[in-house]
């Protein structure tokens, strides 16, 4: 499996679409933004007072019935999936979205048009590192009462299946899959929404369906059409006459592809899952699915992804014969005891590096700090850590002797737990931008007996000296 990770990515320029919102029928001008780095997505309401900001989040969902509804102190936006999805379809991680409204125009019922609005806007590569959830475990959802599942399970892609069966003549069993990511646009970005007869009919005499019409969403007709049905129909669509194709569904519309429904509900699952915050490196297999059993699973996901991170060790052998050892090390670093705190490395690659130190008695350090209850002063693990990180940043010269490392800033600082003599300290230092004109921004951690016990984000840079 590749550990390769990409850069982040938001649009060039804005972007704006009008139309009408599926549910309300309300006239909706809907604008794509750029983002800066590490934002995600966001929906921005210019309707309501102070234009309140809501995240793509799944612990804001309260609604699924006829879309995922996100709610956040009264202000809600609906029926987000079909903009999610095509976000995540063009692999794009920041952006804001403002809506005069409560929810975004349904244009045709699928995410055609907000793709291609996005890809006319421009997408701008950015420099910090896309965050992304790499699968090792299979994790699962089951919603018993519906039989619907999901199941998603380690691959070396984000690849997603959708098995449907609505147990219906016109609609049997249907399945969908990408295997990667790139196929959204051609193979599942134009596949619209749909809805059964008897739905619509519920639907419009409740009056939740003021935008649809035949051109947003395609109807199959599971019952057979009565007149005063056809009458409704007439009005509720605005057309002057109205039948049933051969295929089953309801005339003015021809399918794009012919198991329509199955990729529509997996760009629902692409929409709906990109709630987890997260963007996943691995395969989707969704029985059944549907907006409320996807974004259960967003949020149990989302748990998961978080409470590992909390948890997080490396695993590493300490006993492995080392990238580096000491006098490797103080090749590169200008660095000699007692100040040098790094015994060895252990990994070592373009975008991340693992050192270790092992605290002993003798440290110098403890003779002053703490000696009746000796205590690693929290700097020198901040000063170990960017030691390990100046590795990093000097791998990528080829005379690595001939520079200095200084540190430009430090931020973000926390500490966890004690280090105390006898210790092994791993430090694992990730970059949080590609390194440019020598300067390294890196997510900087320290574990410590299976937990996390220090972290920091450091910035530094690589300077050569002269008349060495």
């Amino acid at each position: 499996m590749s550990n390769a990770k990409a850069q982040q990515r938001t649009i060039a320029k804005e972007i704006s679409l009008q139309g009408v919102g599926l549910h309300t029928g309300a006239d909706v001008l809907m604008t794509f933004k750029p983002a800066p780095e590490n934002h995600g997505y966001k929906f921005k309401r210019l309707d309501l007072e102070g234009e309140p900001v809501l995240n793509a989040d799944a612990s804001l969902v309260t609604n699924t019935q006829r879309g995922t509804n996100l709610e956040k102190n009264g202000v809600s936006i609906q029926t987000t999936e079909h903009v999610l999805a095509a976000c995540v379809g063009l692999e794009i991680d920041n952006l804001l979205i403002e809506l005069n409204a409560s929810e975004p125009p349904i244009m045709d019922g699928s995410s055609k048009f907000f793709v291609e609005a996005l890809e006319e806007a421009g997408i701008l590569e950015q420099e910090a590192v896309r965050d992304e959830y790499i699968v090792k475990e299979i994790i699962t959802y089951l919603d018993e009462e519906s039989g619907s599942e999901i199941i998603l399970m380690p691959a070396d892609e984000y690849q997603v299946t959708t098995m449907v069966d609505f147990g219906t003549k016109v609609l049997g069993t249907q399945n969908a899959s990408i295997q990667h990511i790139s196929e959204f646009k051609e193979e599942i970005s134009d596949s619209r929404t749909f809805s059964f007869l008897h739905e619509i009919e519920m639907l419009l005499e409740h009056g939740l369906i003021k935008g649809g019409d035949l051109n947003n969403a395609i109807v199959y007709v599971d019952k057979e059409l009565s007149p005063s049905t056809m009458e409704k129909l007439k009005v509720a669509f605005n057309k002057d006459d109205i039948a049933v194709k051969p295929n089953g569904i309801l005339d003015n519309l021809t399918l794009h592809h012919a198991n329509e429904a199955a990729r529509h509900k997996l760009l629902d699952v692409i929409g709906d899952l990109a709630l987890a915050g997260t963007r996943i490196r691995g395969k989707i297999i969704a029985n059944k699915p549907g907006h409320f059993v996807n974004t259960q699973f967003a949020k149990k996901l989302q748990k998961i992804i978080k409470n590992e991170r909390r948890n997080y060790f490396p695993d590493v052998d300490l006993h492995a014969t080392p990238v580096k050892d000491v006098n490797q090390i103080m090749e590169m670093l200008p660095h000699r005891p007692p100040f040098l705190l790094v015994d060895k490395i252990l990994e070592l690659t373009k975008e991340h590096v693992i050192g270790v130190k092992n605290v002993t008695m003798n440290e110098p350090f403890f003779v002053g700090h703490f000696p009746g209850s000796p205590v690693m002063p929290g700097v020198l693990q901040i000063e170990a850590m960017a030691q390990t990180g100046g590795i990093l940043v000097l791998s990528t010269v080829p005379d690595p002797e001939n520079y200095l490392t200084y540190l430009l800033k430090i931020d973000k600082v926390r500490y966890k737990h004690q280090v105390v003599p006898g210790d092994t300290l791993i430090f694992k230092l990730d970059l949080m931008s590609p390194i440019r004109r020598g300067i390294c921004q890196m997510q900087a951690r320290a574990y410590a007996n299976g937990k996390l016990v220090s972290e920091a984000e450091i910035m530094a840079q690589i300077v050569k000296v002269k008349n060495l």
